[in-house]
């Protein structure tokens, strides 16, 4: 597998494990991610999946943002434009936050609607941003079992979600 078909597949998975841990977007952390990965390519070993190493150092660099002297500095002095901008979001037409909230509650309808065993996979990685390792040991099941569950789950939501898609 090439670096950007690595990088299509994991975005998402990177994109959430920030937005957990930093309660925000923040793309030049996932640029930075992917940097550390690329970097850092010789070093994989293939003791545990692609994905569970690109998680933790999603991980990783996450809480080293928090704790570094940037984001402090951010979280003191808010912008005008971070000031406009959230202005602009709450200015939502009320068939905007309809459509929305219908669309979500779509998603959560057909999170609820799978099998409780693929349920609760897809909410410990997916959602919660466990890595497969993580998943297994609190399921107390092989990793092999939590990538079948997940990739059954992925099938189920797209086929029923397949007009959000």
């Amino acid at each position: 597998m090439d670096f950007n078909e690595i990088i299509k597949a994991n975005k998402q998975s990177v994109k959430n494990i920030i937005r957990l841990i930093t309660k925000q977007e923040n793309e030049d952390l996932e640029q930075e991610v992917f940097i550390k990965l690329w970097k850092n390519k010789d070093r994989y070993e293939e003791r545990g999946s692609l994905k569970s190493w690109i998680n933790t150092i999603a991980k990783n660099t996450s809480k080293d943002y928090l704790k570094s002297s940037s984001f402090k500095q951010t979280q003191a002095s808010v912008s005008d434009d971070v000031v406009m901008n959230s202005i602009k979001d709450c200015k939502k037409t009320p068939e905007d936050r309809a459509s929305a909230g219908e669309r979500q509650q779509r998603i959560i309808n057909a999170i609820e609607g799978l099998k409780p065993k693929l349920k609760e996979t897809i909410m410990l990685c997916e959602i919660h941003g466990y890595t497969y390792e993580e998943a297994a040991k609190r399921l107390k099941c092989p990793i092999g079992t939590v990538k079948s569950r997940i990739y059954n789950a992925k099938k189920e939501l797209a086929t029923v979600l397949e007009d959000l898609l």
